[in-house]
């Protein structure tokens, strides 16, 4: 392994460490090197200033298998690894993986050829101190071998090592092959006082591994796994012993039994509404909670919703189909607080089934009702350029808190700004953007953005090439009536221009502007400066409430450092702040609200 000194804006790694700085770019790590690194002051933060990292870039080709270590006896360590095309959440993590207390090993296969970014930093709190960090090529797994027979009534001990087959996350496995009858029920037990067992089944198709079911922390039985499992059809089922940390590694027993009677079914009619009452002599769930379940007929592309609610209790939904595979499942997706609320296109015909019960062991009476809602209709398209007269009314698909929409579909492609403006003078307007699919999820909202009242503009940078829908509804379930509405490509985001300390600049915010988290609109300069160098920056405007922010370029994304509102006056804004390292920065012109534009000056002072 080569272990060398790196100086870089991050911090120094080396023996020797250097004075703080901003982050810059991550600093190349190839597998092979190891590094001496300091997590200190002037290193980047995360969000709410949760920790802080250092940065390495790994280029990785496609099914490349990688290990990173990080040792600290100054914090507790924690890895992560995002992508090529970064998202906000990291592809893999770990905190306590290498077994030894708090430092951290992170196995992770590249899915594609391109560079990932391996933040290396503390699980939490800003105090950091030394730290190691190895990056290594593990070798190929070796295939798996013929999976070990088990049958309801067996048990197995077993032991997972470093020469176990391995899942796609660097996990080791013993794999067990169960045969069933169509709709026979298992019990399925993994226990281990070695590591966090994980029990997963599923089946095997060209020899990729499907998985259907699995269980972390079984109900009753501390940190060990149980598995209620019903098999949808005849044949061989495939039963994965894993742990919940890639490393987790030592002995493990394995036991099938024959299932627990399910809860009994009562038949219930879509459209009927049923008062019920959980008791502790009701049937129990999979979760082992007392439970009352309903069995339905349904059909191919029906749209169901399912209504829990109590004041007894939080409530609990869970749809199956007929074989007990299940299907969806809500908490408090209800419009009142703990009450619940399942909406779900039915796949194909025949019987479901609806699991009623309460988050925990409470007990108490219910009202659960059924009902068939329309099905949500096809979108239309909608082009970049195009304004459409549009009505909501009655037969509109409807959302899970009963807002009638109509829903548009566009193409777009990754970094595209797009604005979505939706006007009504009969309700209040409320815009969403998702992707296609079986039950949608907004990407972005907005209510109010237009600044004028209740109409909307919706600011969003597609993160991906594709298909989206964007929706226009109602802001309130009863909201009926005619609207309009336009999408504008505002193209990609605007890259700042340069500002000369001791200069103004004079601009005006229009609609083509960079757009803020919130979607207000901002110009963006950017200076270099020394570290200590104090700053006096006043942003002076008749026409907006002015917003100045001050931040930095972390890892591609925007890190605010300082803002100001109405320093200088109820509209104007003044800025007094000290560069605290060497590096470039970014000063935005903004305005305090969504959707305001106009002229605005911008002065940058050098402060003694």
């Amino acid at each position: 392994m080569r272990r060398y000194t790196i100086l870089t804006a991050v911090s120094a790694l080396a023996l020797s460490i250097a004075a703080p700085a901003l982050a810059q770019t991550p600093v190349p790590l190839a597998p092979g090197d190891a590094v001496d690194g300091q997590i200190a002051e002037g290193d980047a933060n995360g969000p709410d200033d949760a920790f802080r990292y250092d940065s390495y870039s790994v280029n990785a080709r496609a099914g490349q298998r990688l290990q990173a270590v990080m040792r600290s006896a100054a914090f507790d360590a924690y890895l992560e690894v995002y992508g090529p095309e970064e998202g906000e959440e990291p592809l893999f993590s770990d905190d306590d993986g290498l077994g030894e207390g708090t430092d951290s090993q992170l196995r992770f296969t590249a899915d594609r050829d391109g560079v990932y970014l391996l933040r290396a930093r503390t699980l939490s709190g800003l105090e950091g101190g030394a730290y190691t960090l190895a990056l290594t090529e593990r070798p190929q797994a070796r295939p798996a071998p013929r999976p070990a027979r088990i049958r309801s009534g067996q048990s197995q001990r077993g032991q997972l090592a470093p020469n176990d087959p391995e899942t796609d996350e660097g996990g080791s496995y013993d794999a067990f092959a169960l045969r069933a009858r169509s709709g026979e029920r298992f019990a399925i037990d993994l226990t281990s006082e070695d590591f966090d067992p994980v029990v997963r089944v599923g089946r095997m198709a060209n020899g990729v591994f499907s998985e259907l079911a699995m269980n972390d922390d079984g109900p009753d039985t501390g940190l060990n796994s149980r598995l209620v499992f019903t098999a949808p059809e005849a044949g061989e089922y495939i039963v994965r012993a894993t742990a919940l940390n890639a490393t987790g590694e030592g002995a493990y027993t394995l036991a099938v039994a024959e299932g627990p009677e399910p809860a009994p079914t009562q038949p219930i009619d879509i459209g009927a509404t049923v008062q019920g009452e959980l008791t502790a002599d009701d049937g129990l769930s999979e979760a082992r909670r007392p439970a009352d379940a309903y069995r339905f007929p349904g059909r191919e592309g029906q749209r169901v919703r399912v209504d829990m609610n109590s004041s007894d209790f939080d409530t609990y939904l869970q749809l199956f189909d007929d074989n007990r595979l299940s299907l969806a499942e809500d908490d408090d997706g209800g419009p009142e607080g703990t009450n619940s609320r399942l909406t779900f296109t039915l796949p194909r015909t025949g019987s479901y089934i609806v699991e009623a019960r309460a988050f925990s062991d409470e007990t108490g009476r219910y009202e659960l009702t059924i009902s068939e809602i329309e099905p949500e209709k096809p979108p239309q398209t909608l082009a970049f350029g195009e304004t459409l007269q549009g009505e909501i009314g009655e037969g509109d698909s409807t959302d899970s808190e009963d807002r009638s929409f109509d829903a548009y579909a566009l193409s777009g492609v990754a970094g595209q700004r797009i604005h979505g403006i939706m006007r009504s003078g009969d309700f209040d307007t409320l815009l969403q953007i998702g992707r296609p699919g079986s039950e949608f999820t907004a990407l972005a909202t907005d209510d109010d953005g237009l600044g004028e009242g209740t109409d909307s503009r919706l600011s969003y940078t597609l993160p991906e090439d594709g298909e989206y829908l964007l929706r226009a509804l109602t802001y309130e379930a009863a909201g009926k009536g005619l609207y309009s509405l336009e999408l504008v490509d505002r193209g990609p985001q605007p890259r700042p221009g340069s500002l000369l300390v001791g200069s103004t600049a004079r601009g005006t915010l229009t609609e083509s502007d960079a757009t803020a988290e919130d979607n207000s609109f901002y110009d963006a300069y950017r200076v270099t400066l020394k570290e200590d160098e104090k700053l006096l920056i006043t942003m002076v405007s008749n026409e907006v409430d002015s917003f100045v922010v001050v931040g930095s370029d972390k890892d591609g994304a925007f890190e605010p450092l300082a803002s100001d509102d109405d320093s200088l006056s109820d509209t104007h804004s003044k800025l007094e702040w000290t560069a605290p390292a060497d590096g470039t920065y970014e000063i935005r012109a903004g305005t305090f609200q969504q959707g305001e534009t106009g002229a605005y000056a911008l002065n940058v002072e050098k402060q003694p």
